[in-house]
């Protein structure tokens, strides 16, 4: 089986059933457990929110989705 997690968690529960092994993509939302972060990023931000607060986060996704523009690449 092979799986990709679009939802960290699901990711999670996924690693708590012991699934671990068949996940073969994640979203770079999904930074638990430890393991998961060595699994490609199937979806990424169209922006780098590690810096932002979320008050800039907020107003990001505001403009763009305002925009017509894509959260994601």
């Amino acid at each position: 089986m092979r799986i990709c997690s679009f939802l960290p968690s699901a990711t999670e529960m996924l690693y708590a059933l012991g699934l671990g092994d068949s996940i073969v993509g994640v979203t770079h939302e999904c930074d638990y457990p430890e393991e998961v972060l060595s699994k490609p990023k199937v979806v990424k931000s169209s922006f780098d929110p590690s810096s932002m607060s979320s008050e800039e986060i907020d107003a990001k996704i505001r403009e763009l989705v305002l925009n017509g523009k894509d959260i994601r690449c």
